[in-house]
C-alpha cells in the first residue's frame, strides 16, 4: 500500500488545449514549455492520451524532467486492454502498459485509471478475475489503480462489496452522462468533475467550488461527503485517505480557472 496522508491535490486533464492560451497560459509561452507551467499551477494532470496508446519510456522520462517535486501525473490506461470482449485474457496487454516504461515517471507515477466502456455490464466472475491481474507494485514500489465503470449494472452492492475486498477506489464521477458512485472502495479517493459552464469564467459558481471544497476535506479526513449518490447502505472505515480530483471534459477551457480555484479554497 502507497503512504497515505491525507493530501488532496486538484488537476486538469491533459496540458495541450489551444483555447487554453487566451484563458490559462500567458501570451508569448511556448507550446514546449506548457506542461513545465502546467505542472506549476496544477498538483496533479491526468492524462488521457495514454487511452489511445502508450507512450515511449524516453516520453514518460521527459514529463517527470519538466515537472515538480510532489506533483504526479495519473495515467488512463489503454482502451484496447478495458475493451476486450473477454476481460480474463487481458494480461498481456496489462503487462505491456504497465511494464512498458512506467517506470520512467518515478515518483510523479499516480493513479492508474482502468476506464471501461458504457456497454461493459458488471460480472462479478469476471470483473474479480481481471482485478487479479492488476500488478500490485512497478520496481518495488506500490502501484494505485483505479476503476471508472459507466455501466448502470455497476450500482450494485456486490460491485462495492468487490472494490473493497481489492481495496481499489472506484472513480465518482460527477456527469450527466455516466452513473456516479461515491461509495468510498479502496485506499484513496479520485474524482472526476464534469459540469463546469463555459459562461461562468471559473467553470463552477463560488458556492460550487465551495461545496466541492467540504467533500474534498471530508474525502482526506475519511468521511463520505452528505449529498452525493451512494450505492451501499454500509460505509467503509474512516481513515485518512489521499485525494485526487480532476475537472475534465463539459466546458475544457474554463477547468484550469476551475482547479485553481479550488486549489486556493483549499490552501486558505
Amino acid at each position: 500500500m502507497a503512504t497515505v496522508s491525507g493530501k488532496i491535490r486538484v488537476g486538469i486533464g491533459g496540458w495541450k488545449f489551444a483555447p487554453w492560451r487566451e484563458t490559462f497560459y500567458p501570451d508569448g509561452l511556448t507550446q514546449k514549455n506548457e506542461l513545465e507551467y502546467a505542472s506549476r499551477h496544477m498538483t496533479a494532470i491526468e492524462v488521457n492520451s495514454t487511452f489511445y496508446a502508450a507512450q515511449k519510456p524516453a516520453t514518460y522520462a521527459k514529463w517527470r524532467s519538466e515537472t515538480p517535486d510532489g506533483f504526479v501525473f495519473s495515467l488512463k490506461a489503454p482502451g484496447l486492454i478495458t475493451q476486450v470482449r473477454d476481460l480474463a485474457r487481458a494480461k498481456r496487454g496489462i503487462q505491456a502498459f504497465v511494464f512498458g516504461g512506467l517506470a520512467e515517471l518515478g515518483d510523479r507515477l499516480g493513479p492508474i485509471s482502468w476506464q471501461f466502456p458504457p456497454s461493459r455490464r458488471f460480472d462479478v466472475g469476471e470483473f474479480a478475475e481481471f482485478l487479479d491481474l492488476l500488478p500490485a507494485e512497478l520496481e518495488g514500489t506500490p502501484l494505485r489503480h483505479v476503476l471508472e465503470v459507466r455501466h448502470e449494472s455497476f450500482l450494485s452492492e456486490d460491485y462495492v462489496q468487490l472494490a473493497r475486498e481489492r481495496k481499489l477506489p472506484t472513480v465518482f464521477t460527477d456527469s450527466p452522462d455516466y452513473p456516479s458512485i461515491a461509495d468510498i472502495t479502496g485506499d484513496f479517493v479520485y474524482a472526476r468533475l464534469m459540469r463546469s459552464r463555459s459562461s461562468i469564467k471559473t467553470g463552477y459558481t463560488k458556492p460550487e467550488l465551495d461545496r466541492w471544497a467540504e467533500n474534498a476535506r471530508a474525502w482526506s479526513a475519511g468521511r463520505a461527503p452528505d449529498g452525493l449518490n451512494y450505492v451501499s447502505s454500509s460505509h467503509a472505515p474512516v481513515r485518512k485517505r489521499d485525494v485526487f480530483i480532476y475537472f475534465i471534459s463539459a466546458a475544457k477551457e474554463r477547468n484550469p480557472a476551475a482547479a485553481m480555484a479550488l486549489r486556493e479554497r483549499l490552501e486558505r
